[in-house]
């Protein structure tokens, strides 16, 4: 089995897309990606439109010969969407390569309305249904129930996990459950994965109290000592804090925890927390994301910064 992750904080963007490659199927986990469209007051600095871009077409690139599409849940930094934004994955634009895989979709039992109508306007694009997949379980995958986004009984709903097994060995993706709610960690352990990519705590988030924080850490030492490959990232990442945190998990364990530019064997580029720092050294004109998004301009200018080249 192999895995590539294709879009995360640790790689520049938000999202937490992977390729599972097994010799028989091509699983796509996740595949969509976004940035995050105002922070810290700022739009996305053109370097991280640049990444973005290069993500998305890395995307769609895998989608075209892939035999299995599994989306977690409807959030936009997770599906292509029918009405993306300039920074997101248009599902217009991966509509072909939706028409023979497998799909593997969370069904909408506790949507939202808003997550409800975003996966019809996928659907409708798609001219295809998104069959639920919750509870699933066949000689390769098996889905989990609905589990909490983050901490349970919030406005983000729910999600759903993906567990992954060839030639006895395991992979575990689960998206957005941030750490917060023990159920998932539960879930996780009783599939006993050799290898979990999973979204830890949003610590970027101020209004995350002391008491959140604790049960996050207290989960990730529950997954770091029993996983023998933890991949910790998505609203981890959105800070540096979320880098320490890694660290001070692989000192507490005595092994590595990675992000996924770590996984990848890439320098982290964690561009959502760094976008003043980009603007600062990088100053954007005023109206260039106007611009941008009538085709008027291009980041050419901006693929270069720090050592990272996007080209």
């Amino acid at each position: 089995m192999k895995i590539r992750i294709l879009g995360s904080e640790s790689l520049g963007v938000r999202g937490l897309s992977c390729v599972v490659q097994t010799p028989h199927r091509k699983i796509i986990i996740d595949p969509g990606v976004a940035l995050g469209y105002q922070r810290q007051k700022l739009l996305p600095h053109p370097f991280q439109i640049a990444v973005g871009h290069k993500i998305r077409e890395e995307i769609m690139s895998a989608l075209k010969d892939c035999t299995d599409i599994v989306i977690s849940h409807y959030h936009g930094d997770h599906i292509p969407l029918a009405n993306a934004n300039p920074y997101q994955l248009s599902a217009q634009k991966v509509a072909s390569c939706f028409r023979k895989p497998r799909l593997w979709c969370k069904n909408l039992h506790d949507a939202s309305s808003t997550m409800e109508k975003r996966c019809q306007d996928l659907a409708e694009v798609l001219s295809r249904k998104l069959p639920p997949a919750e509870g699933h379980t066949d000689s390769l995958f098996s889905f989990s129930s609905s589990m909490p986004h983050g901490e349970r009984n919030n406005h983000l709903g729910m999600v759903m996990m993906t567990r992954v097994e060839d030639n006895d060995e395991v992979f575990v993706h689960a998206s957005d459950i941030q750490l917060l709610d023990d159920e998932p960690i539960t879930q996780i352990l009783g599939w006993k994965p050799d290898t979990v990519l999973a979204s830890g705590p949003p610590l970027y988030l101020r209004y995350l109290s002391s008491k959140k924080r604790k049960k996050a850490w207290e989960n990730a030492l529950c997954l770091a000592q029993e996983v023998p490959t933890l991949i910790l990232d998505h609203h981890l990442l959105r800070s540096d804090e979320g880098y320490r945190f890694l660290n001070d998990l692989s000192s507490s364990t005595g092994h590595k925890i990675f992000c996924a530019a770590d996984h990848m064997g890439v320098r982290p580029l964690l561009l959502e927390a760094w976008r003043q720092r980009l603007y600062r050294e990088m100053p954007v004109p005023e109206g260039w994301h106007k611009d941008y998004a009538r085709g008027l301009v291009t980041t050419d200018q901006y693929k270069r910064w720090r050592g990272w080249n996007v080209s």
